[in-house]
């Protein structure tokens, strides 16, 4: 899957669009495929470090994750075992300032998460 990346902080330069492996959902997570995010204010603030502040959240001298994306809405693809909540073909989306992986074309979120940070269209 394609996904926008960065393996260190600085400029927009920095940032990739390569190809990554699929992620797999546990049994409380959700595979959800991505149709649409944004880059917003958060998504630069994390791939420019520039506040010290930062790297405690996302890594002291390089990202600890280098998948972007912040918001996104999509499907969801496959559900684990334990996951009640969402079922296949469930339109979501959501947010977290913590980062969700949305630059990509497929990101995996827990179930308690998604609840908490996303909604069913």
């Amino acid at each position: 899957m394609k996904a926008a990346v960065y393996y260190q902080y600085g400029p927009p330069e920095v940032i990739q669009v390569k190809e990554i492996q699929k992620p797999d959902p546990k049994d409380d997570e959700v595979l959800i495929h991505v149709f649409a995010t944004t880059v917003n204010r958060t998504d630069c603030a994390r791939f420019r470090a520039d506040f010290f502040i930062m790297r405690l959240f996302t890594g002291l001298t390089k990202p600890r994750n280098p998948v972007l994306g912040t918001d996104f809405a999509g499907v969801v693809e496959r559900i684990g075992k334990s996951v009640a909540s969402f079922k296949k073909g469930d339109r979501v989306f959501g947010f977290s300032d913590l980062g969700m992986n949305s630059q990509a074309t497929y990101l995996v979120c827990g179930a308690i998460i998604l609840s908490a940070s996303c909604q069913k269209m």
